[in-house]
């Protein structure tokens, strides 16, 4: 095991190859952006006949943002996207604490919200003033936190790059650098559009979400449940957290949302074994059957149209549309 972050790892990794050769069985290398200068030494060693170690690369961004990854790995390397707690593991009953703090460990398990709150701002303000600096991104650290501020403020919205350029002040070039900087170490989500052939003119934008619903309430200033429920971004916030919840779920690498400039939307379409289905995601216990669910169950041909919902219980709106509790979403989603 070496922990880039522990002195004495770095240090037995002066010589990487020397370090690494001999070794046998799991090799593991948490937080490798730290030292980029070993992809092409891992490069090498995968390539060994007879494989005599596999290596396990932990990390918080992803390996297209660190600087100095001159070697492919290629059919080399399979990847594993892990978030933190979700329903699965926290219980679905704790889904209101989870929603409210995130799913980072010691903010989902600290002994009250404040303390949370706290632990949260700590990370902004570490991962803006250390760990991008780190990653060989010379971004100012206020100008950066003023961008994801504003981006959550934008939480569930089509991308506006000029929109956003003007209020940073900056071109909407740097707007998107930002965006897929914040993207590539896995804070925001860039939600696709699907382009469905239904001669109607559809959104080419992606939808953006904070991918972690306690620093999103964090940037928002959001410390406890009342001040949530009273916020504008409630809805919004309701939509990352169900759409991180479902992903995790479903494990699929290809989500989209679809929109039309006529008000036909839909927040999440997904491909489960060649079918398609939609879902919705809404706040409130007694969701109602809308035209625009109607329209997209025609439009994309859905095989079934879910909406995930914080009530208690789950219940068939139509014959192809179920409102799902986020209670029920390990045992009704489809597989």
């Amino acid at each position: 095991m070496f922990d880039l972050e522990d002195p004495r790892s770095v240090a037995r990794l002066e010589h990487p190859m020397s370090a690494l050769e001999p070794l046998e069985g799991l090799v593991v290398i948490d937080e490798i952006q730290r030292k980029p200068e070993l992809f092409s030494i891992l490069r090498v060693l995968a390539d060994r006949e007879p494989q005599r170690a596999r290596f396990l690369i932990l990390g918080s961004a992803s390996p297209d943002v660190v600087k100095g990854v001159s070697e492919s790995l290629a059919g080399r390397v399979t990847f594993v996207d892990v978030g933190g707690f979700d329903l699965s593991e926290v219980g679905a009953a704790s889904f209101e604490p989870l929603w409210l703090r995130g799913g980072f460990p010691r903010s989902f398990l600290a002994e009250d919200d404040a303390a949370s709150m706290a632990w949260r701002e700590d990370f902004i303000r570490t991962f803006l003033e250390r760990d991008v600096a780190q990653l060989g991104i010379s971004i100012p650290a206020p100008t950066l936190r003023r961008f994801w501020t504003m981006l959550a403020h934008y939480h569930g919205q089509v991308w506006n790059a000029a929109e956003l350029a003007r209020s940073l002040g900056a071109s909407e070039g740097t707007a998107r650098r930002y965006l897929d900087l914040l993207t590539s170490v896995f804070l925001v989500r860039q939600l696709p559009p699907w382009f469905a052939n239904t001669g109607k003119r559809q959104v080419k934008s992606p939808k953006v979400y904070v991918r972690d619903s306690g620093l999103l309430h964090a940037l928002l200033g959001l410390a406890d449940k009342p001040a949530l429920e009273s916020h504008p971004k409630l809805g919004a916030s309701w939509e990352g957290f169900a759409l991180e919840q479902v992903l995790g779920l479903l494990d699929t690498r290809d989500p989209y949302f679809w929109a039309t400039h006529g008000g036909a939307e839909l927040d999440l379409l997904v491909f489960v074994q060649g079918r398609a289905f939609g879902i919705e995601l809404k706040y409130g216990d007694a969701p109602r059957v809308t035209r625009s669910m109607r329209t997209a169950l025609v439009d994309l041909a859905l095989e079934r149209l879910f909406v995930v919902h914080p009530g208690r219980e789950s219940f068939p709106m139509t014959d192809s549309i179920e409102a799902l509790s986020i209670l029920d979403l390990e045992q009704r989603l489809p597989r």
